[in-house]
């Protein structure tokens, strides 16, 4: 890879990790000139980068700005779906595929998880590193490349549901149980665990929009 195309690259991880950890919130106008002094890149690959974002809609026009996007009910709802039946079909591929030091990971990573419950933030990047060792242990790149591209529109959302008081409690749990049928190598009972994650979360969050909206 030669050095433009080496800078391209990492101007647009730099950014894009940005957006997913939530330094760049929906709304937020990125400067090709700011973003150059932060990263400490050239403008530009930053240009580039974002002509890609844009393309990829994690980045709209607004005037000749270009801002973070955000979702729509619609959107949010629609997004929802796909995730659920991707990631179901992740956990069962996974109780098929999943070799015995994957599964150990991912009970560790639970454990280790568990600390973290009185930090949403702390436990929204964790959260993402579970589902993805997951979406790794399907042993399916086709899928894995698909959720990635479900996750990273995930973080066009404001907020985690994670957030929402005794959220993270229930969600470890849901997340032994998921671990717990992958091991057993119950394909079923594994898909469904980690669909009805997925619901709980999304029903989280709608209530946790309409509760936010009450004081717009």
């Amino acid at each position: 890879m030669n050095q433009t195309r080496t800078g391209q690259t990492d101007a647009y991880s730099l950014i894009l990790e940005a957006i997913d950890i939530g330094v760049f919130k929906p709304g937020d106008r990125l400067v090709e000139s700011d973003l150059a002094d932060r990263f400490g890149v050239s403008r530009t690959p930053i240009r580039e980068s974002l002509q890609r974002l844009e393309t990829q809609n994690l980045l709209v026009r607004d005037g000749r700005s270009l801002i973070v996007a955000s979702l729509s009910h619609n959107q949010m709802s629609e997004l929802y779906v796909v995730r659920s039946e991707l990631e179901g079909l992740a956990a069962r591929l996974a109780a098929q595929h999943a070799s015995a030091e994957e599964i150990l990971v991912l009970r560790e990573m639970v454990e280790a998880d568990r600390k973290l419950t009185d930090d949403p933030a702390a436990l929204s990047r964790a959260n993402r590193r579970f589902h993805k060792q997951i979406h790794l242990a399907s042993h399916n790149r086709f899928l894995v490349r698909q959720l990635d591209l479900v996750h990273r529109s995930m973080a066009l959302m404001a907020t985690t549901s994670l957030a929402a008081e005794g959220r993270g409690e229930v969600a470890m749990e849901e997340h032994h149980s998921i671990v717990e049928a992958i091991a057993k190598g119950d394909q079923e009972a594994a898909g469904k665990a980690l669909r009805d994650h997925i619901s709980v979360a999304f029903v989280t969050r709608l209530k946790l929009d309409s509760a936010s909206s009450e004081f717009e």
